[in-house]
């Protein structure tokens, strides 16, 4: 007989083809997830981090669409319906001590905060990253210069600085942020600084070196790119912080001033009527309260999203 016949017709042999025909058709299948993609998929996973993306999104859709929204004028008064309660015809959530409608200074309100917030945290951002790239990859005594402004600045209470800086530039949103931006620079320059310190050591660097690439080219093509997933957690995290530290300034009368409509004033502007109509002051701390929340849990969801750790 054939050898050929009994290997084609024995058992094992015909088993052994089959699996090779299998792994070969199923094996080009087979995707490999980049970093990205893995990051979103265990974000995902996270149903806190998503809850609180959706909420945010909506929260910033109805800021920009506060003229619309808004059922009236954040700063018309009507004295005949003064400290209205909630679920007053034509007045949802009631009226202040002006018979201003507080549902409409909520909408206007989180305009202004979250816009405070979001544009103090990319100003504070973009200077602290310039700052720790720079100081990180030369180091000398340009580094040194650079850490010890750095430490000047972490050597006051952040909230003492900006109320500092406010001060001598004098009261007003444009000066409060500007302040909080300025004392958020040192957070964002020491991730960057202490993560660029690593960097500048691995073998892809000296490589790029060698070849002549430009130091430019290196940082903002090779190092930044190595940072972006400390940032990112970051800075989500940090935005909830700036729009507290510029609703502390606004509630002591150095941030947005009245009759503007944003939450710091609405807080300052209700703690006289916290016993007859504790409405005007819950209701704007309840706005702070669930978007900071949301910031802090979503950043929670992206660090554990960002770690490398959990690479699948």
């Amino acid at each position: 007989m054939d050898s050929n016949c009994v290997k084609s017709t024995h058992p094992k042999a015909a088993d052994a083809r089959y699996k090779v025909q299998h792994v070969t058709e199923v094996e080009p299948s087979v995707q490999v997830r980049s970093p990205t993609q893995q990051a979103l998929r265990r974000l995902r996973r996270d149903r806190m981090a998503v809850a609180s993306a959706i909420f945010l999104l909506l929260m910033v859709i109805i800021s920009i669409l506060a003229p619309v929204l808004a059922p009236r004028d954040p700063t018309e008064t009507n004295l005949s319906q003064r400290l209205a309660p909630p679920a007053t015809p034509g007045y949802p959530l009631g009226a202040d001590d002006l018979g201003r409608d507080i549902l409409s200074r909520l909408i206007w309100g989180g305009r202004i905060s979250l816009l405070v917030g979001f544009s103090a945290v990319l100003v504070a951002m973009i200077l602290g990253v310039l700052v720790g790239l720079v100081g990180g990859y030369f180091g000398g005594w340009l580094d040194s210069l650079i850490m010890r402004l750095i430490d000047i600045l972490l050597a006051f209470p952040a909230i003492l600085l900006a109320i500092a800086i406010v001060a001598s530039l004098g009261p007003g949103l444009q000066n409060a942020m500007l302040a909080i931006s300025i004392v958020g620079i040192p957070y964002y320059a020491r991730i960057v600084r202490g993560s660029v310190l690593s960097l500048r050591e691995q073998e892809f660097v000296y490589a790029a070196r060698i070849i002549g690439v430009p130091d430019f080219r290196i940082l903002t093509r090779h190092v930044l790119p190595n940072c972006l997933g400390p940032l990112i957690v970051a800075a989500t995290l940090d935005v909830g912080w700036m729009i507290m530290i510029a609703a502390g300034l606004s509630f002591l009368g150095l941030g947005a001033q009245p009759p503007t409509a944003e939450w710091g004033v609405m807080l300052s502007q209700g703690r006289q009527f916290i016993r007859s109509a504790l409405h005007i002051s819950i209701l704007p701390g309840a706005a702070i309260f669930l978007v900071v929340l949301a910031l802090n849990l979503l950043g929670d969801g992206l660090r554990d999203a960002l770690d490398p750790r959990l690479r699948e």
